[in-house]
């Protein structure tokens, strides 16, 4: 039988926390910061978190005060909105 495979990210193990200690370890542990966000819905706000290395996390805050890990990846770039003109 093959043994479970780890995640190999030091965020990873932060799956749901409250709101507070999430931010906390984004911002103390990983030096991240909010680059956008966006409501989901009354209930939920969608952030995007990265860092200067272009690691970046995706968290859903929830009104209640939990906040989940939705996704997490590298390579992050800003890509400027297109000019109308």
């Amino acid at each position: 039988m093959a043994n479970p495979v780890s995640a190999t990210t030091p965020i990873a193990e932060v799956l749901c926390a409250p709101r507070a200690e999430m931010v906390e370890k984004l911002t103390k542990h990983y030096r991240a910061q909010i680059s956008g966000q966006g409501v989901r819905n009354m209930e939920m706000v969608i952030e995007v978190w990265t860092d200067a290395r272009g690691d970046w996390t995706l968290v859903q805050s929830y009104a209640d005060g939990r906040a989940c890990i939705l996704a997490m990846g590298v390579g992050w770039d800003t890509v400027a909105p297109a000019d109308p003109a």
